[in-house]
């Protein structure tokens, strides 16, 4: 799809939105001091009209761009409640378009009664993510930076909202920026050659045709790759906790959630079904699970509990395997070693405070962590542990981090495209071929900054949002 006809589909599209007023509530829905309805489009101005009365007596069609004005909502003759209005004008607004904010006392029954009424004057309910999809339709927002509001909005710890609001600010599209920038040059390099090819220009030579196709692999890579320490930032890692019976798991998890989430007691096999807990660990989140003790039993009920662990541990993206420090090593646990041999694991050596009997040599070449549970001692230890072995710790927050699977994909296509380009230099192709490489590249990287997507990937995306952003 050529640009011109890109920007006549967008175009179309903005045009068919704006027909449309669209109002929801932007806040969450509860008990709060105040909650806002959100109005946009064409019309937001002469619909917020109809429920908002100024106690100026000026009707809001003659404010300007960001004033407000103290007045009542109203429902024909029925007062709803009193409020703010809060007017802005296109295109100085979060959509583009003119725009109308009612806030009103934080309560379900007033934001819904405040909502209905300007549905009944008129607005259209909006869609989830359709206020953002209008910024960014509008051109207020790239497609990477309206993909980060709805990770500053469900950020769970420090780390992840940093990496949203690096997002926001621009850092991914710029890093996109530089590498589309090499690439372009790059393609124009390789026209002039291909035109010119008798001329004796230096910069004009396969070898550097290949330096600088390398060189934007190698910047595409590096973005790439901090995909999978973010999404363990923004989602949570669902760790799981297991061991045999008794050596300290329920402790474990209590020392972690800070509360007495898990029975413990001196009698092994206390713990039969999974217990589940969500913790913030530093800058991590973890999505916690202790399990029943993982070891041969002919009691049913407890059998049960021990094929759930074994479930659980396969499917978990962290293991701590907990050991009875101040014990030798059974067979129990040393079948666990093998179980847990290809995961990404963190042995944990509990009981630390005791006198110590188990044989530290099966455990050479994997991170160990020594820890006293009950005593509370080694957190920091388990907390560096897992900063290290998931790469959280090598992540740079206020860099250009890959926050969706979207840009995940758009990347992962242009890395590929550039691999081919450099390669069908290498064994000669014709440079046609390597610029058909490069135009892939960077149509991946267009896609992924919302300059050249098709309407079904931006309904994808936005579908995921909250309605009222």
């Amino acid at each position: 799809m050529c640009y011109y006809k890109l920007n006549k589909h967008f175009q179309k599209l903005g045009d068919l939105m704006s027909e449309r007023t669209i109002a929801a509530i932007a806040t969450p829905l509860g008990e709060g001091g105040i909650g806002v309805i959100r109005i946009s489009g064409e019309k937001a101005v002469a619909i917020a009209e109809k429920c908002f009365k100024a106690f100026s007596n000026k009707p809001l069609s003659c404010f300007c761009g960001y004033e407000a004005a103290y007045g009542r909502l109203c429902s024909g003759d029925e007062v709803l409640d009193d409020g703010i209005a809060l007017v802005f004008k296109a295109p100085k607004s979060y959509t583009g378009e003119d725009v109308v904010e009612l806030s009103v006392h934080g309560g379900r029954i007033v934001l819904k009664s405040v909502l209905r009424a300007v549905l009944s004057a008129g607005a259209d309910l909006a869609d989830a993510g359709e206020f953002t999809k209008r910024a960014f339709l509008n051109g207020k927002l790239d497609l990477s930076k309206a993909e980060s509001v709805m990770g500053l909005i469900s950020a769970e710890n420090d780390t992840a909202y940093r990496i949203s609001r690096a997002a926001k600010d621009g850092r991914i599209s710029k890093e996109i920026d530089t590498i589309t920038n090499d690439l372009l040059l790059t393609a124009a390099s390789i026209a002039t050659f291909t035109d010119y090819p008798d001329e004796d220009i230096p910069e004009l030579s396969v070898e550097n045709f290949s330096t600088m196709l390398r060189s934007a692999a190698d910047k595409t890579a590096a973005l790439l790759s901090t995909y999978d320490a973010g999404k363990l930032i923004r989602e949570g890692v669902d760790c799981v906790i297991v061991g045999k019976p008794n050596v300290g798991k329920s402790t474990l998890m209590n020392l972690l959630s800070g509360n007495e989430r898990s029975i413990v007691t001196d009698i092994a096999g206390t713990t039969r079904d999974i217990i589940e807990e969500t913790v913030n660990l530093g800058d991590i989140t973890l999505r916690l699970s202790d399990t029943a003790g993982i070891h041969d039993t002919d009691d049913t009920v407890e059998n049960v509990g021990v094929e759930r662990a074994r479930k659980k541990l396969n499917d978990a993206d962290l293991v701590f395997a907990v050991f009875d420090a101040a014990s030798p090593l059974t067979d129990d646990d040393r079948k666990l070693i093998d179980d847990i041999s290809e995961k990404r694991v963190i042995i944990i050596l509990n009981k630390t405070d005791l006198e110590t009997k188990i044989d530290r040599t099966v455990f050479d070449g994997m991170r160990v962590v020594e820890i006293s549970a009950k005593q509370g001692v080694g957190l920091e230890s388990l907390i560096k542990a897992i900063e290290e072995i998931t790469e959280i710790s090598n992540l740079n927050t206020n860099s250009a981090v890959l926050i969706s699977e979207h840009q995940r994909a758009c990347t992962e296509r242009a890395l590929n495209a550039l691999n081919e380009a450099v390669c069908a230099l290498e064994i000669g192709n014709t440079l046609d071929a390597v610029g058909v490489c490069i135009d892939d590249a960077l149509a991946a990287f267009l896609e992924l900054t919302g300059k050249r997507v098709t309407n079904e990937v931006t309904d994808e995306i936005f579908r995921r949002f909250c309605v009222g952003k």
